[in-house]
């Protein structure tokens, strides 16, 4: 047989096999799946475990009064702007708090959190944000330093963009009789220079997290499905009252942001990849 026979023949079976393989892993992300939000139907989730609805508050002080929908006029749903379909874009730097609710579209546990983060921002970091630090997303039911999962931007430009999985204040502040604030922050954080966000393209970002709130647990920041850096070896405890979590986003963010996914486990190297390739976005796997 020709070597030009027997290159099409390992090609076919290659792609046979991939082809073969790519809808169990479809299912397998669906499957895991508890939240997700593409904004493509407007501003509430379009598959959630728990509450679908997108809430605002005036205020973080003011989450007991906080309304079911968007009302802010200055964040909108831009059409056919998103990496797939629509975008969600915040508009202005505001005191405005826009959440989802975390109950049921997190599967949390006290003893061993694992799961995983995915989502999609599009700005420019140095002309975009105004002077201060910026959350595109932040998970917790208390505050950014107290059992919370976030990304954030550092206060001025340069900008840094950082991953923080921080435990309960009560455990970690315990550190800081021996050590500065900053340097116990620091091994509790991600910080990535320079990183490559632009308005002209879309940047993907995924977190997974394994074992919060037991003895090995390890958190991931990966970049446009490359692996960026880990936090591990912290191993403080991750207490939530379940019923005060929240999903929130653009905190004093300015940009868009789209398919807000999370799923109940860590996905693995390979299904970020696959994440982060998809065509048609997760919306295509549901």
């Amino acid at each position: 047989m020709r070597k030009s026979t027997l290159y099409l023949v390992a090609c076919m079976t290659a792609t046979v096999l991939l082809n073969a393989c790519q809808p169990k892993q479809n299912l397998d992300l669906k499957n895991a799946l508890t939240f997700f939000a593409s904004f493509d139907n407007g501003f509430d989730a379009d598959y959630a475990l728990g509450d679908k609805n997108i809430y605002t508050a005036t205020s973080r002080r003011a989450l007991d009064s906080a309304m079911k929908g968007m009302h802010n006029a200055d964040h909108k749903i831009v059409k056919d702007q998103g990496q797939y379909g629509d975008a969600l874009r915040f508009g202005s730097r505001t005191d405005t708090v826009i959440f989802f609710r975390g109950k049921n579209n997190i599967v949390y546990d006290p003893q061993n959190w694992s799961g995983s983060i995915s989502f999609w921002l599009s700005l420019d970091p140095a002309t975009d944000l105004e002077p201060g630090y910026t959350d595109p997303i932040q998970i917790t039911d208390s505050r950014w330093n107290d059992a919370a999962i976030w990304v954030d931007f550092t206060r001025e430009n340069p900008r840094d963009f950082r991953l923080g999985v921080i435990g309960d204040m009560t455990e970690w502040s315990k550190d800081t009789i021996d050590s500065p604030v900053e340097v116990v922050l620091e091994k509790r954080r991600v910080t990535v220079k320079n990183p490559p966000f632009t308005k002209t393209n879309w940047t993907h970002i995924a977190i997974t997290y394994q074992s919060l709130g037991g003895n090995q647990s390890m958190s991931t920041l990966f970049i446009n499905g490359e692996k960026i850096g880990t936090i591990s070896g912290v191993n403080d405890p991750f207490t939530w009252e379940l019923d005060n979590a929240n999903i929130y986003l653009g905190l004093g963010f300015i940009g868009s942001m789209d398919e807000v996914a999370i799923f109940n486990r860590p996905l693995s190297d390979e299904e970020i990849i696959s994440v982060y390739q998809l065509a048609d976005g997760i919306g295509s796997i549901l």
